[in-house]
């Protein structure tokens, strides 16, 4: 690598201030952001970066799933891209770097080698890819999980979130159901960009997170049925509480997940009584499970524990509980080459930094299946993220976007 790339450095102040200036589609209260994935805000920071793309020289198509693909061409254009990006959707009480980082991190490597008039050897490709979080549609990744053929195109159309509308009418309703087939844009390699969401890298006061695997899901649909009944007139020992049934089940499962650790959590991130009333005793009520560790032994045993769980809570209740597995994602171990070239990256830069493990899901890890891939991780505030207060400084995003252009050129090659 020559002397002007082995010290070529991104713009801190452009890619700080392209963060804050989409942070305004969906924009909350609180300084974070609400913008649901196929919204109308998810189409406006859509609108925002495929410019963006284009005024960086990028040749822009948009996918089936209306994942997006903006391609810098290489001096050797039969060698496959590299592949950098995330995903720009938030949860409902999101924040400004949860994904957006990684894309808008890309971004800035494109913007960065285009001012120092950089050409590699492979072309570049940024990516934004569909519905990452799964907040509105599940199941989360899945344009990623498409990709890959977990699930068919047609499946994922078919979705539909709490109001019935499917991801074809929501695509088609932001006039992002594109025309390139799914799976179409090819790629030798993936790295992807993201804060921790997690507190590991803060507390050591490292910089940057090599991370060589992913924490493996289990996602679950559940359901309740009791008996709906006055709440005044019927006496305890009756009762057929599809409420406080979740109630020992959700104790049930936080003692399971204890028990198998430290390498294991479980989650009820939802539940809904249906048909509620102040006086009258909840009959039904559906839930999500959300199961996650980086061993799947572990994961097998979360699964086979709250199975029974349920089954003995059910017979001494008096209640039916139906748990449906909707979604499982095996734990991930990426490529040990990139892991290495992410390494030497931030230690030729003088980064401080540490191998970890994922605690959450990314489009890499569904990526990883089919091609090399690895991550690049920065601290957050706190380790909070998917809440409106997500933090992270402008120092160490910058360092995080120098760590991921240092990894692609090394991966794409400078074209002499």
């Amino acid at each position: 690598m020559s002397r002007a790339t082995t010290n070529l450095q991104i713009d801190s102040a452009r890619l700080w201030g392209t963060i804050h200036e989409t942070a305004k589609f969906g924009a909350t209260a609180k300084g974070g952001v609400r913008r649901l994935t196929l919204s109308e805000e998810d189409r406006q920071v859509r609108d925002w970066f495929r410019k963006a793309c284009e005024d960086a020289g990028l040749e822009v198509h948009v996918d089936a799933l209306g994942s997006m693909f903006g391609l810098r061409k290489g001096r050797d254009m039969s060698k496959p891209p590299v592949g950098i990006g995330s995903h720009l959707d938030t949860q409902p009480t999101g924040g400004k770097f949860d994904g957006i980082l990684g894309t808008l991190g890309a971004l800035e490597v494109i913007r960065t080698l285009n001012d120092a008039d950089i050409e590699t050897e492979a072309p570049i490709c940024v990516v934004n890819w569909t519905n990452e979080e799964g907040s509105r549609f599940a199941p989360a990744m899945m344009a990623s999980a498409a990709y890959v053929g977990d699930f068919t195109v047609e499946d994922i159309l078919s979705r539909k979130d709490a109001e019935g509308v499917t991801v074809g009418e929501a695509l088609d309703r932001i006039g992002y159901r594109g025309e390139t087939k799914v799976g179409t844009q090819k790629f030798g390699s993936f790295v992807e960009l993201h804060i921790e969401q997690g507190p590991i890298l803060e507390a050591e006061n490292k910089t940057i997170g090599v991370v060589d695997s992913g924490q493996g899901v289990f996602w679950y649909d559940g359901r309740i049925t009791g008996f709906e009944s006055h709440a005044g007139s019927t006496p305890m020992p009756l009762r057929r509480d599809a409420l406080l049934t979740l109630s020992q089940f959700a104790l049930a499962l936080e003692q399971i997940a204890i028990r198998l650790g430290p390498n294991a959590v479980a989650t009820i991130g939802e539940a809904v009584i249906q048909n509620p009333s102040r006086n009258v005793i909840p009959g039904e009520i559906a839930f999500t499970i959300d199961c996650r560790s980086k061993d799947a032994d572990t994961l097998e045993a979360l699964d086979q524990g709250l199975r029974a769980a349920a089954a003995e809570i059910a017979t001494r209740r008096k209640v039916d509980i139906a748990i449906d597995l909707v979604w499982r994602k095996p734990p991930t171990h990426f490529d040990p080459k990139l892991v290495d070239a992410v390494e030497h990256a931030a230690a030729s830069l003088g980064y401080s930094h540490r191998r970890i493990t994922s605690g959450a899901g990314h489009d890499a890890c569904n990526l990883n299946t089919v091609m090399p891939t690895a991550m690049v991780f920065v601290p957050c505030k706190d380790g909070i993220s998917h809440n409106e207060l997500e933090d992270a400084t402008q120092t160490d995003c910058a360092a995080g976007a120098n760590v991921l252009m240092h990894t692609v050129l090394a991966l794409a090659g400078v074209a002499s």
